[in-house]
């Protein structure tokens, strides 16, 4: 049985423990608006806020408006990775784009020799396939800009930064490889119905250097951070052209050999079948960061039962989790505790508790907490 390091939680930890809380906050009441999640060292930054002071409360006597927010922040919101209590999330995007760039050098040089190949021999599979070609050498190419992106610093209107922008990246990847897996699909049944001639012998040797190439690129980009949507992106881009190249050649032996060229059309269509499962995984996750759900892995009903598993909380409301990007989630609750809390100094302890509790048994690295007495339910519009 782990519990709270202040006491009050006697829960089991669901998960690996995160950090300990090392910026919080002081500042006027909010309901929502902390959900805006407004980084510590934006610029957003009013003059009375504390950093990395360990501990803060405000409490107020006036009634229903005594509050005291937490708000827990484990590494600045500029994109350059963070790490608390030795546990690291990601990595640098400097690390994540010198893989990126070197992926695409390879694959354009493939695609301008493939392009060469495909014209002096009258290929048409060839060019289709440079086509296929030509949108992995752009997701690519987004996947790397999009790293440059989220360098850019927190801004006033951009209190996180650019962090969004590898989500996008990758959204738009998914969704790059469902239309083109869809239109490769329908060529491939036209194709099976009405099979055209195919030249196996430039095919087969551009098939097998592909392959080469591919494995290489793969392994390259493999050595980024593939937690990061826009890097498993890029990355899924390029295991289904690998796919498809190894489908080629198998289709290319199938047609020397016994000059079936259905081969190449039922090959197509496994490939197809391929890239639609990762258009739809990338566009599932990507959906749910962009539609704020819930983070895979966070238990929200396992978050409440272990802050009212601590002494003086009564009832925890308007509990949302959500990611900004893909290793920065995100957390926001009111606690309700008792009033007694709040004459007798006890709410900067319990506000420690609160936040060791979701630190020692949720890995969250941004959590907001407004604590607040019984009383102030009435003022509460739409909790939940």
């Amino acid at each position: 049985m782990t519990t709270c390091s202040n006491g009050g939680c006697a829960l089991p930890p669901p998960r690996a423990a995160g950090g300990r809380c090392t910026a919080v906050d002081g500042g006027a009441p909010t309901s929502r608006g902390d959900r805006a999640g407004v980084p510590h060292d934006s610029p957003s930054s009013g003059p009375g806020h504390e950093q990395d002071t360990g501990r803060a409360a405000t409490t107020r006597s006036d009634g229903a408006s005594r509050h005291a927010h937490a708000h827990r922040r484990l590494g600045a919101h500029d994109g350059t990775g963070h790490d608390h209590a030795g546990h690291h999330h990601g990595v640098t995007p400097d690390a994540q784009a010198r893989p990126l760039a070197l992926a695409l050098v390879l694959l354009f040089v493939f695609l301008v020799g493939e392009v060469v190949v495909g014209l002096s021999s009258g290929s048409l599979a060839l060019l289709s396939d440079a086509g296929h070609m030509l949108s992995d050498v752009g997701a690519l190419a987004m996947a790397w800009w999009a790293t440059r992106l989220v360098r850019r610093p927190a801004s006033e209107q951009f209190t996180w930064g650019w962090r969004r922008a590898e989500i996008l990246s990758a959204a738009v990847n998914g969704a790059t490889l469902l239309v083109v897996g869809l239109a490769l699909a329908v060529e491939s049944v036209r194709r099976l119905v009405a099979p055209p001639p195919v030249a196996g012998g430039p095919v087969l040797v551009v098939a097998a250097v592909g392959i080469v190439v591919n494995v290489v690129v793969a392994w390259i980009v493999a050595r980024a951070n593939r937690s990061s949507l826009n890097v498993e992106g890029a990355y899924q881009h390029i295991l289904t052209d690998l796919y498809g190249f190894v489908a080629t050649l198998l289709a290319g032996v199938v047609i020397l050999l016994t000059g079936w060229t259905r081969a190449d059309a039922i090959a197509s269509l496994l490939v197809c079948a391929l890239m639609l499962r990762a258009a739809t995984g990338l566009l599932r996750d990507t959906g749910t960061v962009l539609l704020e759900g819930t983070p895979p892995g966070v238990d929200l009903d396992a978050v409440r039962a272990h802050l009212l598993a601590l002494d003086h909380v009564h009832a925890v409301h308007d509990l949302h989790a959500w990611s900004v990007s893909s290793d920065l989630p995100a957390l926001s609750a009111h606690v309700v505790v008792d009033d007694s809390c709040f004459h007798d100094g006890h709410a900067p302890r319990l506000l420690d508790e609160v936040q060791d509790c979701l630190a020692g048994h949720f890995d969250v690295e941004h959590s907001t907490f407004q604590l607040e007495p019984a009383a102030h339910a009435a003022h509460e519009h739409g909790a939940h």
